[in-house]
């Protein structure tokens, strides 16, 4: 896909500020610190559009960025070891459930998961509330860069018997570093985009 234009629209601290008008969107969910923010920047081929950080948890709202004035990407706020207040935590939960289970315009979302290591448990709560919404979800294991080509087999099998997706269950390895695995993933997203 060509990247002619990608811009921040506004991040959304409530549902009443989910943005209108119908476009298709692509969200983007993971726990902190999963590298979200690199692979959007990666896919857009924008250094900073997406803000990423050292210290896991800096996505608080949902973010929505406009791509080709087309369809929109969707930033969600990471889940995990974020430190900041269980009531906090509890606010992004309700906030991003909102999302997920109510966005009539929501076509396709990207899971992201840490390659290198077993999927955690709320990986595997959101993808078995994905698949309960019945919300086509593509998992995209991050930081292949990482990862010897040798030992690539055994941690994508890892995903997919951690998530419990079979043993053909499709994993795209991604490097925001490399940009492997970047043109799987716009082939996937165009189809949910089509």
């Amino acid at each position: 896909m060509k990247i002619k234009t990608a811009t921040f629209v506004i991040s959304a601290a409530k549902t009443e500020q989910f943005l209108s008008g119908g476009l298709a969107e692509i969200a983007f969910a993971g726990r902190s610190n999963v590298g979200k923010s690199s692979l959007l920047n990666s896919l857009l081929n924008r250094k900073q559009l997406a803000m990423t950080s050292g210290t896991p948890g800096k996505t608080r709202l949902i973010n929505f960025f406009l791509i080709n004035e087309a369809f929109h990407f969707v930033d969600l706020p990471g889940y995990g070891f974020a430190r900041v207040s269980k009531q906090m935590k509890e606010q992004w939960g309700q906030l991003i459930e909102a999302y997920l289970a109510q966005r009539q315009e929501l076509r396709l979302v990207v899971q992201l998961v840490d390659l290198r290591h077993l999927p955690t448990a709320d990986d595997l709560a959101l993808y078995k509330w994905l698949i309960h919404f019945n919300r086509p979800t593509v998992i995209v294991g991050t930081k292949a860069d990482k990862i010897s080509r040798g030992n690539r087999a055994k941690h994508i099998n890892q995903i997919r018997t951690g998530l419990g997706l079979g043993p053909d269950g499709p994993v795209i390895p991604y490097s925001a570093k490399t940009g492997e695995g970047k043109e799987a993933l716009w082939k996937m997203i165009a189809q949910y985009l089509a």
